[in-house]
């Protein structure tokens, strides 16, 4: 990065971005690393936004994204009023920060979680306290209760893919009725339970989803929230003084096929749980704890061999996963839930790893 400029606003000095996942360049890599789908997205929504590439394309896509959000809305009982959408759920989780988390007090989320939460805080000078996990990693629903402005869980959690149940969920929100509660749902649908059923009864409540993961496109970047109309006013009035068009034309008929198409989001969704569950028998047998995970990655360390350490080797063999260098989890790897065929490929390449004799170690320890 650059030095800072003279010519650089006061307020992003000291700004610490978010770090995305390595995307590497070439081909051969076996990418575990981003929590991406490794399945191919619905068909229906690849043929749709084939269709749409047209003349159409040098108007405006609509503002209200109508069409879309009626979907959203069907899908889980909801009307349109109560259903945002943006860029990407980063987008939306932004302007959440920015339009319902402004308060003067501490926004709570856990010490261990996706880190982006900490860049938003910043970025709008929201206060922020740090909550931290139990010793399993979990979230402990009684250790917020402390005065805040708001408080944002990923559940499940990221990154260590361990969800609350509901019932958590619902006293935690009837404990703070005047605190927006954020679910960030991100990995939801890998077996978690949505708080998405909750909304009619809690005006505080926000629900964050995005389509990057269980419907396979990251690439188109769509996420919605959805919420007690005033709330989705308000994430739209913020949307509305910077960008009226945060989903173009193709995003919007993609997305809205894609959530059309259950028969695809369930047999990918049921495939990935499989391989899941397949990874983490192999990886205990191996020498490895992980922590159960409703997510489509597994959180893992081995008893004797060091995280980054691992990461690398595997990097040599061109497999990418995901190590956090920070307190409580710098031995522990990110392992995004690939094909059946390249976990086999991942398990395998454990197998020449562990066998190898560890840097540094001499033949009689």
């Amino acid at each position: 990065m650059n030095a800072e400029s003279p010519f650089w606003s006061p307020a992003i000095r000291g700004l610490h971005a978010y770090v995305p996942g390595e995307q590497p360049q070439g081909e051969g890599w076996i990418k575990l690393n981003t929590n991406e789908s490794p399945y191919p997205p619905s068909p229906l929504a690849l043929a749709r936004m084939r269709a749409a590439v047209d003349e159409r394309l040098r108007l405006y896509p609509d503002p209200q994204a109508l069409a879309l959000r009626q979907t959203i809305a069907d899908l889980h009982g909801l009307a349109v009023e109560q259903v945002f959408v943006g860029n990407g759920s980063d987008e939306v989780l932004a302007l959440a920060f920015m339009a319902l988390l402004r308060h003067g007090r501490p926004v709570l989320f856990p010490d261990i979680t996706y880190s982006f939460y900490p860049v938003y805080a910043n970025l709008y000078g929201v206060a922020f306290e740090r909550i931290p996990l139990s010793e399993s990693f979990e979230v402990r629903v009684a250790d917020y209760a402390r005065p805040n402005g708001g408080i944002v869980l990923p559940n499940p959690n990221a990154p260590t893919g361990v969800a609350l149940p509901l019932a958590d969920i619902r006293a935690l929100l009837q404990a703070h009725p005047s605190s927006v509660v954020v679910v960030d749902e991100a990995y939801v649908d890998f077996g978690a339970e949505s708080a998405a059923a909750l909304v009619g009864e809690y005006p505080n409540l926000l629900v964050v989803h995005t389509l990057s993961k269980s419907r396979a496109l990251a690439g188109l970047r769509v996420g919605f929230a959805l919420g007690h109309s005033a709330l989705v006013e308000a994430l739209t009035v913020v949307k509305d003084s910077f960008n009226s068009y945060p989903l173009d034309r193709l995003a919007q008929i993609g997305a809205q096929a894609a959530l059309e198409d259950g028969a695809h989001f369930e047999q990918t969704r049921r495939k990935t749980i499989a391989s899941r569950e397949w990874l983490a028998a192999a990886l205990a047998q191996r020498g490895f704890a992980c922590l159960p995970s409703k997510a489509n990655f597994l959180f893992a360390r081995h008893a004797r061999r060091a995280a980054a350490d691992l990461m690398q080797a595997l990097r040599e063999r061109r497999i990418l996963v995901r190590h956090f260098r920070q307190p409580r989890i710098d031995n522990h790897l990110r392992i995004t839930i690939g094909t059946q065929a390249e976990c086999e490929r991942l398990v395998a390449a454990f197998d020449e790893i562990l066998n190898e004799q560890p840097a540094g170690a001499s033949a009689g320890q």
